[in-house]
């Protein structure tokens, strides 16, 4: 061809190098991801001592095969309490970065994450590859940190439902820490990094909020948020005539009532939800959010207008069951980084900036950075070259 140029041979032989170590490591990668999919059942069933010992011991872990490029992982069931105290039985993972730790130990990163569902087959760690929703795992295990990321109570293995409970997610990633550390390969120290999206948002703010009182052997150090779920009024103002509502609104309205129906007068299931929702929302509870997306909103297009007896947001007790596990009840000392799409239409622009403002009149140092463009599911993975270079900055 006319004008064309060639290209050295070495440059090509080069790229040809890489592209077969790329899909060797894609290869070896999957394939382990299927050797750890064998057993994957038996490891979720609780043994029948499980709950028995102090929050944040492990009851069983497991080497996995299919991680990420240099490093090593683990698979976790771990115990950890509930917002009233009571023993309960969580799952997760763990993953550090292969060569030697700072002096010390590493820094452990607990990961929250979003909204994936409310059933157990809805964890994360139960995937066929569980890091995949890890927003910036690469980049945090080239950072040296230690990741741990919990499937929260209710998810995984059998234990209360606990969608948008703020305290119990808080103790399931504080726990899930401990739990890390317990793993002499993991290499974990004491310093901790919360980050969290949406649904994880909120509960890596309750975990700032927690840690203190729940674990004070641990050092937060920073807490990063992605349109966080902080404020659930907001949230719910927002969507209370649309399918994002009835979706959230199955999820959180039947954790809610199962939580609280037993003690708070008026927070059964049926005081809220109408006949016709009552009716669909164990099914919609069955289904998890990134699968069944489809049949979640078959289900629940048509319960639009007619899904709460009551605004929620009004009517009490809901009012104040979404206020109680709304973020922002108490200051931290560890720097915030806030991360909002501007395009993000389920965590809307004004309900953050509301957050950030409040946080800030607490006396919370807050890094604020809206994103142009970013929707709600693309904005943790947007916001992650400002969040490495705060997190590089502050020195973690």
């Amino acid at each position: 061809m006319r004008g064309s140029r060639r290209v050295p041979a070495a440059i090509v032989a080069g790229a040809l190098a890489v592209a077969g170590t790329v899909a060797a490591v894609v290869v070896v990668r999957v394939g382990g991801d299927a050797v750890d999919e064998k057993g994957l059942a038996e490891f979720y069933e609780q043994p029948p001592d499980a709950a028995d010992g102090a929050a944040g011991t492990l009851v069983r872990h497991e080497g996995l095969v299919g991680t990420p490029a240099e490093s090593k992982a683990w698979r976790i069931m771990y115990r950890s309490t509930d917002l009233r105290g009571a023993p309960i039985v969580v799952t997760g993972i763990v993953v550090t970065p292969l060569g030697p730790p700072p002096v010390g130990g590493r820094t452990v990163l607990a990961w929250g994450h979003p909204t994936t569902g409310a059933a157990p087959e809805c964890a994360p760690s139960r995937g066929f590859d569980p890091f995949i929703g890890i927003e910036g795992l690469r980049l945090l295990l080239d950072r040296g940190y230690t990741v741990v990321a919990t499937d929260y109570a209710g998810m995984g293995t059998t234990g209360p439902d606990s969608y948008l409970v703020g305290v119990t997610a808080a103790h399931t990633m504080l726990d899930a820490v401990r739990a890390a550390r317990s793993i002499p390969e993991a290499e974990a120290g004491t310093s901790v990094v919360l980050w969290g999206h949406s649904q994880g948002g909120q509960a890596a703010l309750f975990t700032a909020e927690q840690a203190g009182t729940h674990a004070p052997e641990l050092s937060v150090k920073a807490v990063a948020v992605a349109a966080p779920a902080a404020d659930l009024p907001a949230l719910m103002r927002t969507h209370l005539d649309d399918i994002s509502g009835v979706t959230i609104g199955s999820y959180a309205f039947t954790a809610y009532a199962g939580v609280y129906g037993g003690t708070t007068p008026g927070a059964r299931l049926e005081d809220i939800l109408t006949p016709t929702a009552l009716g669909v929302a164990p099914t919609m509870n069955g289904l998890c959010l990134l699968t069944g997306i489809d049949e979640l909103h078959r289900i629940g297009r048509p319960l639009v207008g007619d899904f709460t007896r009551a605004d929620p947001t009004t009517t009490q007790p809901w009012k104040g069951l979404l206020e109680q596990n709304s973020a922002g009840g108490a200051a931290f000392a560890a720097p915030l980084f806030v991360a909002q799409g501007e395009n993000d239409e389920l965590v809307v622009p004004t309900d953050t900036d509301g957050f950030v403002a409040h946080e800030r009149g607490i006396g919370v140092d807050v890094t604020y950075e809206k994103v142009p463009d970013a929707t709600h599911a693309t904005i943790a993975y947007l916001a992650l070259p400002r969040l490495m270079e705060w997190l590089d900055r502050i020195g973690h």
